[in-house]
């Protein structure tokens, strides 16, 4: 079966998370991912966990999975001219090199429209290619701590805390792949290529922004606050049960209809305290003690099936070893398996976004580094295997 960007070729020159997800995202959906590595690699290939072979299990592994691998020194001149020549047959080049980067500057969109006035720049970067902050570097930490996420996450007097999945990372390389989709669709219609201009802190502020954050503060002069695994404006927490968590989520007055009658508790259905979302927020420390009380007399699993049977959202938290077992996970095929060569058969992510006439999949484990080198310069580019050797030798490739 075709897939939605069969046809596509992509050149990654990204590296650790947001630009590999962006570009693991397109290759996941058929486009030819060339990632393009320095020669001896990539500093990312040296973080861990690794395999015992020595293998990066996340960046030389799951990330890399149904892409092409390439060694280019872009820094050489014959490296540059065969940069020129593999531009000339791309449709998207992606890096994350910030704006003062010797890569960055060689890999200019007005270096590339040149080159090839089609081609589709994708571009993160911590701050973006213009402002006060364009040039520093960033990682995902720094863009999170930046946004004021940090300041109100983890509980009341802790310090400031930081999301342990780097989520700005993963929605910085999906919004990347989703401004390539925007670009690819204007050149569609007009024929013209775009620079896609993705910081970090964008989407990171963005999602605080989104929540009415901003607003809060400008709007009513309030600043929020820490408050643990509550949510804000709802009544939303994590409960111990007799063998575990379970985190429950009311939002709305017929939720609390349900949920006050699931813990046998009706007579606070009406209670003024508790009559709509803010002021079961306000006064959730007085809500906490009958909902922990119940569900300190009940099993996860006891706790889980009543409320569930009420039809309201709630959910186990899950150590890392019960997520990879979950049976839900399993159905949506989350988790797949690939023989990686000198490892073995190794889990990684499944396809997230699922089209039904054109979908995704994963199809090759990580390539080893350079492992198409010959395939792309003498297939693609049509150099001798004479001159290949040569270009080794000189630590062009």
């Amino acid at each position: 079966m075709a897939k939605v960007l069969d046809g596509i070729r992509v050149l990654d020159f990204s590296r650790y998370i947001s630009g590999p997800y962006c570009g693991m995202l397109l290759a996941d959906m058929g486009a030819e991912v060339i990632r393009v590595e320095r020669p001896g690699g990539e500093d990312d290939r040296n973080l861990g966990p690794f395999t015992p072979d020595g293998q990066a299990m996340a960046y030389a592994i799951a990330l890399p999975r149904n892409k092409k691998s390439l060694t280019l020194n872009i820094r050489t001149e014959r490296g540059r001219q065969i940069l020129s020549e593999l531009v000339r047959r791309a449709d998207i080049v992606l890096h994350n090199f910030t704006p003062t980067a010797e890569e960055a500057k060689i890999l200019h969109y007005d270096s590339l429209k040149a080159i090839n006035p089609s081609i589709i720049g994708v571009i993160i970067t911590g701050f973006g290619q213009e402002g006060p902050s364009a040039g520093k570097t960033c990682f995902d930490s720094i863009a999170q701590a930046m946004s004021g996420a940090m300041s109100y996450g983890g509980f009341p007097g802790s310090p400031p805390t930081r999301a342990s999945v780097p989520y700005v990372d993963f929605s910085s390389g999906l919004s990347a792949a989703l401004g390539a989709m925007f670009a690819l669709f204007h050149r569609e219609r007009t024929g013209i290529g775009q620079l896609v201009d993705i910081s970090m802190l964008d989407v990171a502020f963005g999602f605080v922004a989104g929540t009415g954050v901003a607003a809060e503060y400008r709007v009513l002069g309030e600043v929020r606050q820490q408050i643990g695994n509550s949510s804000f404006y709802n009544f939303t927490d994590c409960f111990k049960a007799r063998d575990g968590w379970v985190m429950i989520s009311i939002v709305g007055r017929g939720l609390w209809r349900r949920f006050c009658r699931a813990i046998e508790r009706e007579e606070l259905i009406d209670d003024p305290r508790f009559k709509d979302d803010m002021a079961r927020y306000l006064n959730r420390d007085q809500i906490t003690p009958f909902v922990a009380e119940w569900m300190g007399q009940r099993t996860m699993e006891e706790a889980i099936r009543q409320l569930e049977g009420a039809r309201l959202p709630c959910g186990p938290v899950n150590t890392i070893a019960e997520a990879v077992e979950d049976r839900q996970i399993a159905a949506r095929q989350m988790l797949v398996e690939v023989d990686q060569p000198g490892v073995g058969k190794i889990p990684i992510p499944g396809v997230a976004i699922r089209l039904s006439q054109s979908p995704g999949r994963v199809e090759t484990c990580a390539p080893a580094l350079g492992e198409h080198n010959e395939e792309i310069y003498c297939g693609l580019l049509g150099l001798e295997r004479e001159e290949l050797t040569r270009l080794k030798q000189e630590n062009v490739i």
